[in-house]
């Protein structure tokens, strides 16, 4: 994706993968990291374990670069344990010394740890634990809890890790690989997906989408419910509960991060996304010839939209898929016209149409106006721009790189000042209470825990002074 486009977007911190008891174990988890890819492209690792010590491989970059056939061999040799985590920076910046997951040596033995999501009060124990002597090798919100695991007097590594979890603020969905066992566990809230499976064989497969589990051939058997923590060892798998569960699952999980295909909390993010493309209409009727979706994401809340209204969905905006995230535009012009070269137009779909465009979410702004300005050159008659989420007003803390309330459009603008700026017909979002019912409802009808802290500023954590300073300053 180019620079210009990827600020203007949406992204989350990383994906975890883990497997217990398999002889594929490494390749497993380098195909299970391939499907994990969307969800952080700075970054990869794998450490693998062969029960009685540990070893592996990181690098910056894609799994596929980061992982030649020689770095394979070495992670496939007599090993049967493994965890792996793609990452993208939003805590600690994009540095080969933040790659993960992180290995760690001691006297007491060896432990790896990956981790997705975002602490809010890692600074607050890092300055403790400086004070008592922690040396930290990374910029990384997650070495805090390494250091925490260590400086734990428990006998067992379940109660280490118990007591260090007990004591930080915010997402997580860690994945913990031990000599003898294999670790899940999640928040409180429940933040960041974490699924369970099982192959064929008796392996169990730990997960941040069940796109993952489907690739290596496992059987999903149920998500990590907030506030758990799950042992995987030769004795077979044992639960326990260290806080007590309040569920705020992400609200970007289902409109933008997760695969189409991956289920969260019992929710197909398939449907999830079709029936926002319903609820917006509700919302937000229009007079219009088409319907478009921005790839790939807005593309199945397009075709809810369709579904409902009776408009014809089209593939007016088709992506590039070539155009990598490193490219580098070597002219004045390209460098003003990047969208040009990620998105190009069907013309013949477009022209003299009323054209309503469905995208995942405005940021920004700025990708979204040139997008506009795109169908427009194309010869659109009109264009109405639809939003699957609501107004974004609050940066995120839990690991989404939303930034400060100024750089946010719908912080500073009010509906008709965002409609100028776009230069649209019309312009609408999906109401919280609308997207919350396209999102949570399962096919039984029972409601889920969401966090909307985006899109209301109402957080579910408590935030540190640290915190309240970022916020403050906008």
């Amino acid at each position: 994706m180019l620079k210009e486009l990827e600020s203007d977007s949406l992204r989350e911190e990383c994906g975890v993968f883990g497997i217990y008891n398999n002889t594929d174990a490494a390749t497993l988890t380098y195909f299970g990291l391939n499907a994990l890819q969307h969800r952080g492209q700075e970054g990869a690792g794998i450490i693998v374990s062969d029960g009685k010590k540990l070893w592996g491989h990181r690098a910056l970059g894609l799994v596929a670069d980061a992982f030649p056939e020689r770095i394979m061999e070495q992670l496939r040799f007599n090993s049967n344990n493994a965890i792996g985590h793609v990452r993208y920076s939003t805590s600690g910046g994009n540095s080969f010394a933040n790659v993960q997951p992180f290995l760690i040596h001691s006297n007491e033995g060896y432990f790896a740890i990956a981790h997705n999501g975002n602490l809010v009060n890692a600074q607050q124990l890092r300055l403790s634990l400086e004070n008592k002597g922690s040396i930290f090798q990374s910029t990384s919100d997650t070495e805090v809890v390494t250091h925490l695991i260590r400086h734990s007097k428990a006998e067992t590594d379940l109660e280490q890790i118990t007591e260090a979890v007990s004591q930080v603020v915010g997402a997580f969905s860690f994945v913990i690989l031990t000599e003898k066992a294999l670790y899940a566990v999640v928040d409180a809230y429940g933040f960041r997906p974490l699924s369970l499976g099982q192959t064929e064989n008796g392996s169990y497969v730990l997960a941040s989408e069940t796109c993952a589990l489907d690739v290596v051939g496992a059987n999903f058997i149920r998500d990590i419910k907030p506030g758990e923590i799950v042992e995987i060892s030769s004795n077979g798998i044992a639960s326990y509960q260290f806080a007590e569960p309040k569920p705020a699952k992400c609200s970007m999980e289902y409109l933008y991060f997760a695969q189409p295909n991956s289920i969260i909390d019992d929710v197909s993010v398939y449907n999830a996304r079709r029936r926002m493309g319903e609820k917006l209409w509700d919302d937000a009727p229009v007079d219009a010839d088409v319907i478009i979706g921005v790839p790939e994401s807005g593309s199945l809340v397009a075709m809810g939209m369709g579904r409902k209204s009776g408009i014809p969905v089209e593939r007016g905006l088709i992506k590039n898929r070539y155009i990598g995230r490193t490219f580098i535009q070597p002219t004045q012009e390209l460098r003003d016209n990047a969208v040009r070269l990620k998105l190009s137009v069907v013309k013949h779909l477009i022209q003299n149409k009323r054209v309503i465009v469905v995208d995942d979410s405005i940021v920004r702004g700025t990708t979204s106006k040139k997008i506009v300005k795109l169908l427009r050159d194309a010869g659109a008659k009109e264009v109405h721009f639809r939003s699957a989420a609501p107004p974004i007003i609050s940066p995120c803390f839990y690991g989404i790189n939303t930034s400060t309330k100024e750089e946010l459009l719908a912080a500073g603008k009010t509906l008709e000042e965002m409609r100028e700026y776009m230069n649209v017909d019309s312009l609408a979002f999906l109401s919280v209470e609308s997207m919350i019912e396209a999102v949570s409802r399962n096919y039984e009808g029972k409601l889920k825990g969401q966090c909307v802290a985006c899109f209301t500023g109402n957080y579910p954590t408590e935030l540190f002074d640290d915190m309240l300073a970022f916020q403050e300053k906008c």
